[in-house]
């Protein structure tokens, strides 16, 4: 049972997560007080429902370096429409969703129907997505402030207290996210054909698993979560900067490969991502409060991968031996 549980590719992001959360309490006790758990959730989660989508699209084979790009795309849309008077809050909302929706769909269509590998066109309309979100706004952020107590941003964003610790709405999305993408992935067919796509396409395909279909509907999922998460955090934050969202895309693929996410597809784990996300925010969160410039960050963030990939080999290496 020991042999196994070290074996999960689990095992290693949970162990550098607890050291991680040990050692930084131990140099800055305030490391561990309310406001800063409060105030690393906010974020963490909003980055979190990018990689949990991003999970799935990496275990089917793919991934998609234009999320980052979409984060900030997606609420500078809806903020246009909204402050320029020409719809509600709420038709601005599903307006800027069901486009983030149609860039994944481009995205899907490109790399399924031309054969294009995912890094081209993923990395074509990143370019293209921050350039129209910089063109229609001049480059300058969109006020979003007016939200105030309107009903839909309470819903995506609206705090409350329990105890000491603020608690933000966008963490009930992001553990919601994680139990239906979790039992998605893990207890559906659904799963079996995502897992089935990135291990070996064309036995799926002669297994009558739809490979195609499976991987538009997940470039779908990623870009419309990377919507609603842009979304959240331009209500949090109250502005939609077009240059928000910039190297998202990297540190998201980061979180997932930590996780244990195979990069070459086959294989996923959303609980795996779960730590990841947390690995590297907490990481970013710790370093500057003991003192640690913010520039060394992905100092630390490139020894993390290092680290954990040389890791996830070694316990691969030692379960498929057997010892």
């Amino acid at each position: 049972m020991l042999r196994r549980l070290i074996a999960r590719p689990e095992f290693g992001p949970l162990i550098l997560l607890v050291l991680e959360l040990v050692v930084f309490w131990a140099i800055n006790p305030d490391f561990l007080s309310p406001l800063n758990i409060g105030n690393t959730l906010a974020f963490t989660v909003e980055l979190g429902l990018i990689a949990l989508a991003m999970t799935l699209l990496m275990t089917s084979g793919e991934f998609d370096l234009s999320v980052g790009s979409v984060f900030g795309f997606t609420p500078v849309l809806m903020w246009t429409f909204v402050n320029g008077g020409m719809m509600p809050m709420e038709v601005g909302f599903v307006i800027a969703i069901v486009v983030a929706a149609l860039i994944g769909l481009v995205n899907g269509w490109f790399v399924t129907k031309l054969k294009i590998p995912s890094f081209l066109v993923t990395l074509g309309m990143l370019l293209v997505v921050r350039g129209t979100a910089l063109f229609i706004t001049n480059g300058f952020p969109q006020r979003t402030w007016d939200a105030g107590g309107h009903w839909l941003a309470q819903v995506l964003v609206g705090d409350f207290y329990v105890g000491p610790f603020r608690i933000y709405m966008s963490l009930f999305w992001f553990i919601a996210a994680v139990i239906i993408l979790g039992y998605v992935l893990n207890r559906t067919r659904v799963g079996n054909w995502i897992q089935a796509a990135g291990g070996n396409p064309n036995a799926a395909r002669a297994r009558g698993v739809k490979v195609d279909r499976t991987k538009v509907a997940l470039f779908i999922l990623c870009s419309t979560l990377a919507g609603f998460a842009g979304i959240i955090s331009s209500v949090r934050t109250s502005a939609a900067n077009p240059n928000s969202g910039m190297g998202y895309e990297l540190e998201v693929i980061a979180m997932v490969v930590i996780g244990g996410t195979a990069l070459t597809g086959g294989r996923g784990t959303i609980i795996g991502t779960v730590l990841g996300i947390f690995i590297l925010r907490v990481m970013r969160n710790g370093i500057v409060l003991i003192g640690v410039p913010g520039l060394a960050y992905n100092i630390f963030i490139g020894a993390i991968i290092l680290g954990m990939m040389a890791l996830h080999s070694w316990l691969e290496r030692r379960h498929h031996a057997g010892t």
